[in-house]
């Protein structure tokens, strides 16, 4: 898996570089983004998933999260949220499916099968590609993310939490089998057996699975998804009945955007790095 690196920019003393590569799981071109601390390392890496209609870029120019990634000597990938290229199939009027629709998860379902396997792509591709090609780079990782990202991160640490040893999330969509965003994306990608849905449902799995440590999850409380497609107090509640620290910070008077994220994320990036170096 040889690596085209696209752009570099020195960042905080450190480095913000973009890459190409030939995806295996995906079967296409795939792009992600990597701010690395200056020094030598090894740094634990911190994945970012993004949520939907974004790539790669949304989060590095838009989280200010390098000054703390470089302050906390923590090495920051991210993928982008679906495969790209004029051969993947997609359903261009609707945002919240197919490309920038990734969900974090491997379709079963035709035409989608082929080239919709984000899953694999995060969980096992991405990971091994930095850890090898990318300097400093470490295997002790951590995984956080918005919206659809906050879902991926959360079901992908807990459904491995041997390659994940923290989980944190902004405005996560904690159970996918019950809200709209969610019941669309799982019945397109995977099917009808809802059995398969609830191996990507946040709160099924934490009941069902648990989680080795505490989890993170900041949400603003003027988010307009908040009561229909985000529901943050469904996890809490799955969190109570397992077991599971969880720490769930309403935020007044945040909404969904990007402003939200880049005013808690150095919280995330620190509590991330005490975990990931403790």
């Amino acid at each position: 898996m040889s690596l085209e690196k696209l752009n570099e920019w020195k960042c905080f003393g450190g480095s913000q570089s973009v890459y190409a590569h030939a995806s295996r799981a995906t079967g296409t071109r795939m792009e992600f983004a990597v701010f690395r601390p200056a020094g030598t390392g090894p740094f634990p890496v911190l994945y970012w998933l993004s949520g939907l209609t974004c790539t790669w870029e949304n989060f590095v120019t838009k989280a200010g999260a390098q000054r703390w990634a470089a302050e906390q000597g923590v090495m920051i990938v991210c993928p982008d949220t679906s495969p790209r290229g004029d051969d993947v199939p997609d359903a261009a009027d609707e945002y919240d499916f197919g490309k920038g629709a990734g969900f974090y998860v491997n379709a079963t379902q035709q035409p989608w099968a082929k080239h919709y396997r984000m899953y694999d792509y995060v969980v096992d591709e991405l990971p091994a590609l930095v850890e090898s090609d990318i300097e400093g780079a470490s295997d002790v990782r951590g995984i956080s993310g918005h919206s659809m990202g906050g879902h991926g991160a959360l079901t992908l640490a807990l459904r491995h939490p041997e390659r994940f040893r923290s989980v944190s999330a902004f405005s996560p969509i904690v159970a996918p089998a019950r809200v709209p965003w969610g019941e669309k994306a799982l019945g397109r990608y995977l099917g009808d057996d809802t059995a398969a849905w609830l191996e990507h449902d946040a709160c099924s799995l934490i009941q069902s699975r648990g989680w080795q440590g505490d989890i993170l999850v900041d949400q603003g409380d003027a988010d307009t998804f908040l009561e229909q497609q985000l529901r943050p107090g469904l996890f809490e509640d799955a969190c109570a009945k397992s077991g599971t620290r969880l720490t769930l910070r309403m935020q007044p008077g945040y909404d969904h955007s990007y402003y939200f994220v880049s005013s808690f994320i150095g919280d995330h990036v620190a509590w991330h790095a005490e975990r990931l170096k403790g």
